[in-house]
């Protein structure tokens, strides 16, 4: 008889057919692989309409239908998510049911294996000739003999079959196991997801609570983040003058509001592997938060009032405190300038800035005026010889 594992990975043939029954569920794991496809087919159809969303000319309109698309979306994935992990634990619970089973085919398969050998072991030492003579005529003589060789062709079998179940029984621990760490995963994307969709939300109040539902103040968000993002671009792309070498520590320039800064604050960025050839940056596209990097202590506080508070999700912001993070969404999904690269912190007009490491330091600016503050672009980068450059934007 042939038995198949409908949740497992292996199929396995045997002679004992009572022993491994196929479990039936109130839901069976086929309905909800069906479950499951038709869930993939829904977060295909809304990644296309996100896609066209993001295809359309940018409005208030339909940025705000970028983030439903995209909270739409988060939350077909929580539904995946946990559809899998219910059809994970329903397989994992069939598995422990098998296992169970096996374990107990494995203790009868031993004891009867036992017993074979037992009775093999009555007449390992009985010769042909002491058989014969032991013998009632020569039928009883035939009779014995087959006897003998029923019982070693039993016990063959059942040897056979106790390897086998050994065999299965290590294949369905293995599957089990697999499946439990699958599982622990998809609750830790599970986690992530929730927390996106927290941050969708949160990016669509947002929205709305800066431009106040109103297209033109929607229109002026995006022009200075674009303004803000190239006037940075340019400048990384020019080629900067050298200072000379600077210390860790060291002051390097002050806070100001120059480029397309509204306000007076630091924007710090750190880029690796980079190094400087000629006054230009190489490997300026490389970029990584920089939070790490103070917080570990390899480098010094950026400004004196460095908090390392994360505020950018808050109403309240002091001195010293991240007004925008790394990563941080600007609302803006569907084109340029959507992700910002640094730190902004927020600090006085004129306060210090310091060198995070020592290397040899560079000015640089931007090539144009802002067309929103009238102001050009100014900063300063080091190179610090070990495949890192740090940049220090919106200097007086």
């Amino acid at each position: 008889m042939t038995i198949l594992w409908s949740a497992g990975r292996l199929s396995q043939s045997t002679d004992q057919e009572l022993l491994f029954p196929q479990v039936v569920q109130a839901q069976s794991v086929a309905e909800l692989d069906q479950q499951l496809r038709d869930k993939e087919e829904q977060i295909r159809q809304v990644e296309n309409q996100l896609k066209d969303t993001k295809n359309q000319e940018q409005t208030l309109k339909s940025q705000l239908g970028v983030i439903d698309n995209q909270t739409k979306l988060t939350n077909l994935k929580i539904e995946e998510t946990n559809f899998k992990i219910n059809k994970l634990n329903k397989e994992i619970s069939e598995l422990d049911g098998r296992l169970d089973r096996i374990s107990s085919t494995l203790d009868t398969l031993s004891e009867v294996l036992l017993n074979m050998i037992i009775k093999t072991y009555k007449y390992s030492n009985t010769t042909p000739i002491d058989l014969m003579f032991s013998s009632n005529g020569f039928g009883d003589l035939i009779r014995r003999t087959k006897y003998i060789e029923t019982i070693q062709a039993e016990e063959k079998k059942y040897l056979y079959q106790l390897q086998a179940t050994k065999s299965l029984y290590n294949d369905q621990k293995t599957d089990k196991q697999t499946r439990q760490a699958e599982a622990e995963k998809l609750k830790k994307d599970l986690v992530k997801y929730q927390t996106e969709l927290d941050l969708q939300k949160k990016a669509k109040n947002e929205l709305l609570k800066v431009t106040q539902n109103d297209e033109s103040k929607f229109q002026a968000l995006l022009i200075k983040l674009r303004a803000d993002t190239e006037s940075i671009s340019r400048a990384l792309g020019n080629k900067g003058v050298k200072l000379g070498p600077v210390n860790k520590g060291d002051r390097i320039a002050s806070v100001g509001n120059s480029g397309c800064s509204t306000g007076p604050h630091l924007h710090f960025e750190v880029m690796t592997p980079a190094h400087v050839e000629d006054g230009k940056i190489i490997g300026k596209e490389n970029k990584v938060d920089p939070k790490p990097y103070i917080d570990s202590g390899k480098f010094t506080k950026p400004t004196q009032r460095y908090s390392g508070n994360d505020c950018s999700n808050s109403n309240s912001c002091h001195i010293g405190d991240i007004t925008t993070h790394f990563g941080q969404t600007y609302y803006i999904f569907s084109s340029g300038g959507s992700v910002h690269n640094a730190l902004d912190i927020a600090d006085y007009y004129g306060a210090d800035i310091y060198a995070a490491e020592s290397g040899t330091a560079y000015t640089t600016q931007d090539s144009s005026a802002c067309s929103i503050t009238g102001t050009v672009g100014k900063g300063v980068y080091i190179d610090h010889g070990n495949g890192i450059v740090t940049l220090y934007w919106h200097i007086p």
